[in-house]
Parts: structure tokens; sequence; C-alpha cells
């Protein structure tokens, strides 16, 4: 599959001259058919709502284009339910998902009437304690431990996890929810990160399908939904193959009917958490060659360090960089694509064949639209960049700035540093 970005060598340059590089730009167009083919995906099940990770991509103005589709907000701390809460999205538009939880984002969810989703057995106490009751509607995170694999491919380790409870413990605090007077209840799991396969969530459904009929059988608990959560991952590699989300959607249907309707379970809603599923490829990072070094090997310096898109120096994670304007030249040099940072991780791409940099070219770093900005930092003083918002009549919009010093300098206000700041 060829990376194409969704914008033009001369939409750039015009950008630029507003909001100098390096900055993140995201696609409306794409936003909007993807969050449209997702709904439609899951169209069968009348219940269906996608509550999208926030911590993903934590822009109102973006969040606000899934809203459109229906989608809620899946928080994870207090400042993403606070930022739920600032563009009206509240009550059972909200799913808490939470660990290691303080008392006072317990009592702040509950404030907003968000569904909360325990992680763990000791919980219900805490929380009971937190806010003096245990709410009617509440849901439990399921970890049933070990491997898990599709066919002969290991997904990822949720023996290793340390999320949710085990079966044992989710029987349990199913039984002690309804004494305390939980009415209704939530099953979730998160099994594995970034599938590109459309098998895993069929296959995850129905280790969670099964799951809950076993319990309603044992514990007679009312469960109204169902939540497969994230892991649909994005091809970052131009030789994988893209999930397609209606194939995800129909295996998830023909599980459902097999497992879920013969247990009359079959009102049951089904919930999603996208996150890198709804934004991922749906925006870049964009920055320009600022310098070139020739000692060991061949390096092409950048305006943008890890501090703008983490997750290489983090993760080792690849992200295609497309040469604007260069895009039909041979990919006859190799390169190590590096940022600023003190730091020898701080490079986006190592040994990487690409046509001839030169200083000033722009480059598109891909899929960048999930857990890039938002995984940001200020190491070595470096400030995030603006977020830019490319509309579907090719106009763009800031929506948000760029940091500068003074934010930077801000929660030192026992000093002076900032009297000569702008």
């Amino acid at each position: 599959m060829k990376k194409e970005p969704f914008v033009t060598l001369e939409q750039l340059k015009e950008i630029a001259e507003t909001y100098p590089t390096p900055f993140y730009l995201y696609d409306e167009k794409g936003i909007r058919e993807n969050a449209k083919a997702l709904k439609e995906a899951f169209a069968w099940n009348p219940g269906y709502k996608e509550y999208f990770a926030v911590k993903a991509t934590p822009n109102p103005f973006l969040i606000n284009i899934l809203r459109d589709y229906g989608c809620g907000c899946d928080c994870s701390s207090m400042t993403e339910l606070m930022l739920a809460d600032a563009i009206g999205v509240r009550g059972e538009d909200i799913m808490f998902s939470s660990n290691d939880t303080p008392a006072e984002e317990f009592a702040y969810a509950a404030r907003l009437g968000a569904v909360i989703n325990l992680d763990d057995y000791t919980h219900i106490e805490f929380l009971e304690q937190t806010i003096g009751k245990i709410p009617e509607t509440i849901s439990c995170r399921y970890n049933p431990g070990g491997i898990f694999q599709i066919s002969n491919d290991i997904m990822d380790n949720p023996g290793d996890s340390k999320y949710g409870m085990t079966k044992e413990q989710l029987f349990d605090a199913y039984r002690v929810l309804m004494k305390k007077g939980a009415k209704r209840f939530g099953l979730h799991a998160f099994l594995a990160s970034n599938t590109v396969t459309n098998e895993y969530y069929p296959m995850l459904a129905r280790v969670l399908f099964e799951t809950a009929a076993e319990l309603k059988k044992e514990t007679g608990a009312d469960i109204r939904f169902i939540n497969l959560s994230g892991g649909i991952g994005i091809p970052y590699r131009p030789d994988q193959e893209a999930n397609d989300i209606r194939v995800i959607g129909e295996g998830v249907r023909k599980v459902y009917e097999e497992v879920l309707v013969p247990a009359g379970m079959g009102n049951v809603a089904i919930y999603t958490e996208l996150g890198r599923f709804m934004m991922g490829p749906y925006g870049c990072l964009v920055t320009k060659a600022i310098h070139e070094k020739h000692t060991h090997k061949e390096y092409i310096g950048c305006d943008a360090c890890a501090v703008n898109l983490m997750r290489p120096a983090m993760y080792g994670a690849y992200h295609h960089i497309t040469v604007m304007g260069k895009e039909d030249e041979p990919l006859d040099h190799v390169y190590d694509v590096t940022g600023s940072l003190c730091e020898n991780n701080d490079k986006f791409a190592i040994d990487r064949k690409l046509p001839r940099i030169d200083k000033g070219d722009f480059l598109v770093i891909h899929d960048t639209g999930a857990h890039g900005f938002a995984m940001g930092y200020n190491y070595n003083g470096k400030l995030k960049s603006a977020e830019l918002l490319l509309r579907e009549d090719g106009s763009v919009q800031l929506i948000r700035r760029a940091e500068t010093p003074k934010d930077y300098f801000a929660a030192f206000d026992c000093f002076d540093i900032l009297k000569d700041l702008v």
C-alpha cells in the first residue's frame, strides 16, 4: 500500500507562511469518513456506541467532529473528564476507565454521571467510601490472563498486564456490587494493542460474550453492555494491509448471534473505545529539514524532535516519512532522520531509504493523529507545536496554538522570569 499525504506541497508552503513548522495537521474529511464507516459497521446493534479514547488525541475541536456521529468520550483522568464536561459531554456519554484511581477522580466522574469502569476488585470498597454508594450502572474490567493469540500469532500478553480482574474476582465483584445496589452492568476487556487483523475484535467478542453469558447465568446480573475497548490498529508500514471495519463489524455480529442471542441476551449493547483507529491515519507531523550531517552515518536534522512525537524514541515505532515534492524520486539515500533533543534515541527514522533530502524540504511524518501530540513533553525546554485542522473546504483552522516560553515558565510564579516574556 502506497502511503500518500492528505496535503500537497503547495498547501504546506501556504500554511507555513502563517504557522511555522513543526506543526500537527489533521484531515477533517478523513476523520468524518472513518467515523461514518464505523457507525455503519455496527449499525446492526441498536445500542452501539463508540466512546472515543480521549487519551489518544485530547483536542476538543477533533472530538466535536466525532460527536456529530454519536460518539462519546472514554476518559482516564481528571483533566480528560474536565475536557469532556467543558464541551458538553456528560452522563452516560462518558466512560471512565482508569486504573490506580485517586479518590477525587472517582468523585468527579460520579458527579458528571459517567459510567465508571472498575479496574480492580478492591476498587469497589474504595469507590463506595469515596462517593458514599455504588452507582446503579457500573462496569468491570476483565483480564483473562495468559497469552492472547490468533492462530500462531501472539497478539499480546494479558497475563503481564496491570489492567483488569481475574475471572474469579470478576464474578465476586458482580455479586458484591449487586448486594450494594448496582442494577445494570457492563463488561470490558482490552487484550491486545494495535492489531492489524480483522480477526481480533470477533475473537475478543467471543471471550467477552461467553463470559457475559456465564456471568448472567451464575449471578443473575442484568448485563446491559459489553465494551470491546480499543485494539483495532492501523497500518503504520506501507506493506501492511488496513483493517476493514465493515468486515470486523460483521464478524462481531456473527459471534453475537452465536453466543448472546441463544443466551437470551440479544438486547445487549456493544460499545467500543477506539482511539488510534479513529484518528491515527488522519493526522501528520509536518517538519522541515534544517541540517544535514555527514559522519559515521548520514543524518538529516529536523525542526521537530521527540517531544513532538515520542513513539519512535519510546517504542522504536515506525512512522512513514514522505519528502514532499519528491514522492516519485528514487529512494537512493539512507538517512537517520533526527531531532535536536539531547538524547541519542531522538530519531524519527533509522537507516531509512529516502530520496535525497535538501535543507528546506518539508517532511510529512504519517499516522501521528493518535498518541502523537498527546504524548508530547517539555524535556530540554522544548515547546509543543501547534495543531491545525485541514477543513473539508481546503481552509486551515488553528485548533491549538503553539506553546510559548511564557507557557513553559508559567508554573514558576515565584520568579521574575516572566516579566520580560510576552
